[in-house]
Order: structure tokens, then sequence, then C-alpha cells
């Protein structure tokens, strides 16, 4: 998998010299890179939305790394941050982690070691935002779904046969047929199983309960 021309490789060190050489290293095998001395400097100009990862140093004057990563949770962003750091002391290491670090790796680093976790993580994000994508277009698909055919694609995505849903719903199996050939071609749906993987990919469903013991109530 190559990682999107939109992509951005954000290095974040105080170190002039070490940030000069780590652009040179990323650049080298093509990726998009753009550099900033300080935290505050970089939070000034990333967005949350921005597709990429960030190369993050732990120790800078003013605005450290773990600071800067927490800013980042806080505006919802979703770059993964590969720590970089020459002190890297375990309560250092394990409270990055527990924020989400992607990766710590210590000073000096083999270049061929942080090019790997940078690719990694670009890989991540993409299929992450893919993921996110297609969970949204799950859910414009769903809202297509006028009120009676979504009384009808629960139960359906549940297991229950047309006539389970006719006596549960008080209408008739023939309306119950007709309702499930609309769901399943406004949803794209080939088969019965795709409108329960399209339930349980939307969250309407949970895959380890598809069938109650008794179906649930459904209104208009």
């Amino acid at each position: 998998m190559t990682e999107p021309q939109s992509a951005i490789v954000y290095v974040v060190d105080d170190d002039a010299g070490m940030l000069e050489s780590t652009r040179w290293l990323l650049e080298s095998v093509g990726l998009r890179v753009k550099a900033y001395a300080d935290g505050q400097q970089f939070l000034d100009g990333v967005t949350a939305d921005q597709c990429g990862c960030i190369i993050l140093d732990v120790r800078m004057p003013g605005l450290g790394g773990l600071n800067v990563q927490d800013e980042l949770h806080q505006r919802g962003s979703r770059l993964p941050v590969i720590f970089i750091s020459g002190h890297a002391d375990v309560p250092i290491v394990v409270r990055a982690f527990k924020a989400g670090a992607f990766d710590f790796i210590e000073k000096p680093f083999n270049e061929q070691l942080l090019l790997d976790s940078v690719q990694q993580a670009l890989q991540n994000q993409q299929a992450s935002s893919s993921r996110q994508q297609s969970n949204e277009d799950t859910e414009a698909l769903l809202g297509t779904l006028t009120p009676r055919e979504r009384d009808v694609f629960l139960p359906l995505a549940q297991g229950y046969t047309s006539r389970e849903i006719a006596a549960q719903l008080h209408i008739s199996v023939k309306t119950v047929d007709l309702y499930r050939s609309r769901v399943m071609k406004r949803l794209g749906a080939e088969r019965l199983p795709d409108i329960t993987g399209i339930a349980i990919a939307a969250g309407w469903l949970n895959p380890l309960t598809l069938r109650p013991a008794t179906p649930p109530e459904f209104t208009v």
C-alpha cells in the first residue's frame, strides 16, 4: 500500500541538525515533509483533519511533545504520533503509549527503523480513514430508508422470516416481502447476509445477538 499524495509527515524537533537530517531522510524516499522547531508552531500550522503522521520530540523548550499530544487529542486529531527522544525513561514511554502513541524511538535512531515506522503509521491511518468513509457511506445509505423500511430492515438483518416480521408489524407477508425487496434494492444488497453485514457495520446490530428470543417492538 502506498501513502496518499495528500499525506504529510510532520517533524517537530527543537534540534536544528536533527530536524534537517530527519527531513532529508524522509524526502529521500519520496515523502512530503513539513518541519517545525517547536510544538506551538506545529499546532498553529496543522489541522485536525490532515492526513499523515507526526514525528515528535519529547523534550523541547516551551510546549513539550507530551503536551502537544494532549492538545492533538483535544482537537480530535487522528494523526499517528511517533515519539523520538534521547532521554526515554520508562514513565515517559508509558504515558506516551497510554495516550495512544504509535511508536517510541530512541535517539540516535536507526534510519530504516524510523522509515519503517513512518510507512506503517501512514498505512494504518489510510486504512482507518477508509473504514471511517465506509461507515459514513453506510450511514448515508441507511438514512435513505423510510420509517416502515427501517421497521423491516432490522428484524430482517437479525434473521427473522417474512412471516415472523409480518406478525410483529401486523401487516401481511406479501407487504413484508415488498418492503424487503425495496430495502435490498435501496442498499444494494444481493443476499440477506448482506443486510446483516450492513446493520453490523452501522452499529445497529450486535453480531453476538443476531436473534433474540422475542422479536423487538418496532414503531413507525
